[in-house]
């Protein structure tokens, strides 16, 4: 079925600390009026990196989490700077955090955290191809690189410290899209 998006009659937008928040007044097919809430985002974009060492070796990165006040087990990610494409963030990003670069790096898609609510995307990229190559970063410590292998997904995401769903998204994507290009060779 497809439906014609609601008809905005009015936006209003305050600030929210690093978001902007936005009320909209919508009007529906069935003339149902409704006020929404969204949050934007101030910058542009975030990547979510699938480093591979190899053809079955995603690397992981632990570093502190304060929203949960632990270590946790996740993918390389971080801000898109201005002028950068997601490609080059997510090298950059790559650099800062595992201290490697990536001579092959591919968007594969955009993951949203809470379409519903929030207008944030981030890219998700596979890097392949990896060479060793630090940058500084902003991260208080260096973190800890851990590689893992694809078909132990499962095992990974039973894991008490791999919770961001970002980063299950984002392996199991990479995976699927993996074996794919293997059966089309």
């Amino acid at each position: 079925m497809t439906r014609r998006l609601p008809t905005i009659h009015g936006i209003t937008e305050h600030d929210a600390g690093p978001w902007r928040m936005e009320r909209l007044d919508l009007e529906f097919d069935n003339g149902e009026r409704r006020r929404y809430e969204r949050l934007h985002g101030r910058g542009h974009g975030a990547v979510i990196v699938v480093p591979m060492l190899d053809a079955q070796t995603a690397l992981l990165v632990r570093e502190y989490a304060a929203g949960m006040h632990r270590y946790e087990l996740g993918l390389v990610k971080g801000r898109i700077d201005a002028g950068e494409t997601p490609e080059q963030a997510a090298d950059r990003e790559l650099k800062e955090e595992a201290g490697y670069g990536a001579r092959s790096l591919q968007v594969l898609r955009s993951i949203t955290l809470a379409p519903t609510y929030m207008s944030h995307q981030t890219h998700l990229v596979l890097a392949r191809d990896l060479y060793e190559e630090r940058l500084p970063g902003d991260e208080p410590e260096e973190l800890e690189v851990v590689p893992w292998k694809l078909d132990a997904l499962d095992q990974l995401i039973l894991r008490e410290d791999f919770s961001e769903g970002r980063s299950i998204a984002a392996l199991f994507v990479v995976r699927e899209w993996l074996r794919m290009q293997a059966a089309n060779r």
